[in-house]
């Protein structure tokens, strides 16, 4: 784990650092409270810092607070536990920092055996915040990101076309004739070709493509940059990977038939008239209902 401190005090500060990379972790060392609120601000960030109560420029609370006040801009990104470094004896600097945003304190002098169990506790939390951030983006199932958040991407996606007036398109997939394999081979299969045809979908597009469950036995693909033509080459690839090798029944037996799965796709592409992400879903939808009337395991733009 990545640790930020920041500490006016040089003896101090580096008293702190030598203690934290004894112990294992990286550490980030500080002096000024507007450069500390910016590395905490920035990409990839350290997740827990250490702040002293006065630092120059920004201090410790004040940290706290704007690091607080901005968590809506920040939405999706990890928490960041804050143990505040206080002057034995000030209780009313511990309130202050607590309702600031800080989570834990320390006062000064610290105990080194204090101070690693404090951040112990901080990890714990942390490990905790993120189990619950994945539950809450990810489907169980299948590891991709979830209905809520793969259209937050596309809203992400809608939003940066409109300023830089860069197209993109998306793409809903739908496994063919789906509940004739639950039906059939029984839900344990079906929840088998569901995450299988998830890694097949992730393999055939671009590393930075978004795809998301949408729903049931439907997926949301999303092209940053591409027309819809290029969109409509890798969805191709993606009916490929599925109907390519076959699929086995749950539990895997000796006796086990194998079978086939196809995929439909819908294609949207984004123009600069598009008045939202809902028109572009609306779009892609009505292209998917295009390839199903095609006799399925096609894709339609």
């Amino acid at each position: 784990m990545k640790i930020l401190v920041a500490e006016d005090d040089a003896t101090s500060l580096f008293m702190l650092q030598s203690l934290l990379e004894k112990w294992g972790y990286e550490t980030v060392a500080l002096s000024d409270g507007v450069e500390a609120l910016s590395v905490l601000n920035g990409e990839d960030p350290p997740f827990l810092a250490i702040l002293d109560w006065m630092l120059p420029g920004l201090s410790g609370p004040e940290i706290c607070r704007r690091l607080r006040m901005g968590e809506e801009a920040r939405k999706g990104r990890p928490y960041q536990y804050i143990i505040m470094l206080t002057v034995k004896g000030e209780k009313e600097n511990v309130v202050a920092g607590l309702d600031a945003g800080a989570d834990d304190y320390v006062t000064k002098p610290f105990d080194s055996q204090e101070l690693q169990m404090r951040i112990k506790v901080g990890e714990r939390i942390l490990l905790l915040q993120e189990q619950l951030r994945k539950a809450a983006l990810y489907d169980a199932l299948t590891g991709l990101p979830n209905r809520r958040a793969v259209i937050d991407g596309l809203e992400g996606e809608f939003a940066r076309s409109e300023r830089s007036g860069e197209s993109f398109a998306i793409a809903l997939l739908d496994l063919d004739h789906f509940k004739e394999v639950n039906d059939r081979y029984g839900h344990l299969t079906g929840d088998s070709v569901l995450a299988e045809s998830a890694r097949r979908i992730r393999s055939a597009v671009r590393s930075y493509d978004l795809v998301g469950r949408y729903g049931g036995e439907e997926f949301l693909l999303v092209f940053p940059g591409l027309k819809g033509d290029d969109a409509l080459r890798i969805c191709e690839r993606v009916c490929s990977v599925i109907e390519k090798k076959p699929f086995f029944p749950v539990p895997q037996q000796g006796s086990g038939t194998p079978f086939t799965v196809t995929a439909s796709l819908g294609i949207c592409e984004w123009n600069p008239s598009s008045s939202g992400p809902d028109e572009m879903l609306m779009g892609a939808d009505q292209a998917l209902y295009r390839a199903k009337r095609k006799g399925r395991n096609a894709v339609c733009l």
